[in-house]
């Protein structure tokens, strides 16, 4: 295996607070890997700092898809990350709730289109044999995602876990090698955390898309992930399998808790 995400002693400040401090971190390919840690430990600014939202202080983020030559994703603006490879989803649900569900998809799978403003405006053949292709890759995604009998409701009409794995259904339109989900169980029942579990295996296995994932559901963590990062302000504790994670006693004082039963 090849490391498809590279971060090394990642550092990201707001003024004299450090939020994320020296973070190294690796995804190979064909890996779910999870970054764990208690409210505000920088695990959403480690994201912001991958994806572009963020500027790092200091450090280095280097990716590649499997058998291409790495690159530095310093400097890149979200859209840019994005067209590189890297699709992300969010804590808070971020769905365009007065469209449908195919529009939805439709605009996560624009970015891999060529048409340019002329192409929209003059509508001229080969934006018009795209925009099909549009449709049809998304309509795709939608029966991969189990989504497809939603697929002319409104966003705002889906069922919460639905909405969820919209959001996933999104990001995967873009056609990633990595794909970055921030908290994807937040809120769900017992029986959408365990269909997320067979989903995210799916999008690992059929796809062949990487995952690195931030969840507080230590059940779904344990059971999907390959590695565990631990990160407890701003800092990195802990690296290892699942085994380590749990029976590690920095992990458990700062995260676990002494109680946790694996």
């Amino acid at each position: 295996m090849e490391a498809i995400l590279e971060v090394k002693q990642l550092t990201k400040d707001f003024g004299g607070l450090r939020a994320l401090d020296h973070i190294d971190l690796d995804v190979q390919e064909g890996e779910i890997v999870a970054l764990i840690g208690p409210n505000g430990a920088g695990k959403t600014t480690f994201f912001n700092c991958i994806t572009g939202i963020y500027a790092p202080t200091q450090g280095e983020m280097l990716a590649a898809a499997p058998g291409k030559p790495k690159s530095s994703l310093i400097g890149l603006k979200p859209n840019h990350v994005t067209e590189f490879g890297l699709a992300r989803t969010f804590q808070n649900i971020r769905l365009f709730q007065n469209m449908t569900v195919l529009e939805n998809v439709m605009i996560g799978r624009h970015c891999r289109c060529r048409s340019g403003i002329a192409g929209a405006i003059f509508r001229n053949r080969a934006t018009v044999a795209e925009e099909k292709q549009v449709v049809a890759d998304s309509y795709k995604v939608l029966e991969k995602m189990g989504l497809a009998r939603y697929v002319n409701e409104f966003a705002k009409n889906l069922p919460y876990g639905a909405q969820r794995r919209l959001e996933i259904a999104r990001a995967m339109a873009t056609d990633p090698f990595l794909l970055l989900l921030d908290e994807p169980a937040a809120g769900m029942n017992p029986r959408e955390t365990e269909e997320l579990d067979d989903l995210i295996e799916r999008i690992r296995d059929e796809e062949k898309i990487s995952i690195l994932l931030i969840e507080h559901d230590m059940k779904l963590v344990m059971s999907l992930s390959d590695r565990i990062f631990v990160v407890d302000y701003g800092k990195k504790i802990a690296q290892g399998t699942p085994t380590e994670i749990q029976n590690n006693p920095a992990v458990i004082k700062a995260y676990l808790g002494e109680d946790y039963d694996a």
